[in-house]
């Protein structure tokens, strides 16, 4: 019997782009490392998503929040960084109301006001002013202290699409390569008001809120106030540059970490009802307005709390 020795087979060579984006296992976390998991109390929480999402039942809104249920919100809310709350239908001051629990509210001179400078009116059929759909973002990173959150309501939704998503930032960061994670330890990154806006208004709109909101810097990875989460925090609207970097190395190492945010193990996608709340933690977060539903309606009032400065 005479044995035949098969030589391997060889494949060609082949690159994967070390900045690419790599299938396999995914690190899917949604608690801090050390959390005590506790039940809830005084609500039925329902997830929507593995790491981040999830429907709160039982509760009316409308009504003013009690100390203990304050705290039990706050703990799902930086537990699951967004919460769903379906067919609330709440005032204009109901909703401010309800986010001034966590807060004093800001306001934004650059979108449509609602009832009061500062509710947000995104009316997108009604010729109003152009809001942010169709890209990934956390809302006002352009400001020395970034909105804590925000409270969306939608008034009137359009019979197909309209939906909003969000994506859990210290999900992305975890998943990161140890390599990345090295580069941007410590790197900070500016944000700046004029690309997010630019293709909406024109020189002149734009010049006042240039020098009232002139370039800052945040830290590629802020650490989260609250739980300590270590929390990618680029995106696309208003990050420009990171500091100390040549144009051509911040640009691609900018598209790598911008691009974290279209994973959809890091994702939670809902499907709006006339009178839902969405109340999401924006320094854990971005977020995506799907334009789909043209030449529909959409109509949603936002809130906003006042955030502190990311370190």
């Amino acid at each position: 019997m005479t044995v035949v020795d098969t030589p391997p087979t060889a494949l060609r060579e082949a690159t994967i782009p070390p900045d690419g984006m790599y299938e396999g296992a995914r690190v899917l976390r949604r608690l801090p490392e050390g959390w005590e998991e506790r039940p809830y109390e005084r609500f039925e929480i329902v997830p929507l998503g593995r790491v981040i999402g999830a429907e709160i039942r039982g509760l009316n809104l409308s009504r003013p929040l009690e100390p203990a249920l304050r705290e039990e919100l706050n703990r799902a809310l930086l537990e699951w960084k967004v919460l769903f709350f379906r067919g609330q239908h709440l005032t204009s001051e109901q909703q401010r109301g309800f986010a001034r629990h966590w807060g004093e509210l800001e306001t934004n001179p650059l979108l449509a006001a609602g009832s009061s400078e500062d509710v947000v009116r995104f009316d997108k059929a009604s010729g109003a002013t152009p809001t942010f759909e169709n890209v990934w973002h956390t809302d006002v990173t352009f400001r020395t202290r970034p909105a804590l959150g925000a409270v969306l309501q939608l008034r009137e939704v359009p019979p197909v699409g309209g939906d909003t998503m969000w994506a859990d930032m210290a999900a992305a960061y975890d998943n990161l390569p140890a390599e990345v994670k090295e580069r941007i330890d410590g790197a900070t990154a500016v944000h700046d008001v004029i690309p997010g806006f630019v293709r909406f208004y024109g020189p002149e709109r734009l010049a006042p809120f240039q020098k009232m909101f002139p370039p800052v810097e945040h830290p590629v990875v802020r650490t989260h106030p609250e739980t300590g989460r270590r929390t990618l925090f680029v995106n696309t609207s208003f990050t420009t540059r990171i500091t100390g970097m040549e144009r051509e190395e911040s640009d691609r190492l900018l598209s790598f970490l911008c691009r974290q945010a279209h994973v959809p193990e890091y994702q939670v996608r809902f499907h709006w009802q006339p009178g839902d709340i969405a109340f999401w933690d924006n320094r854990a977060t971005q977020h995506y307005a799907v334009n789909d539903y043209a030449p529909h309606r959409r109509v949603a009032e936002r809130v906003a709390i006042e955030g502190d400065r990311p370190f």
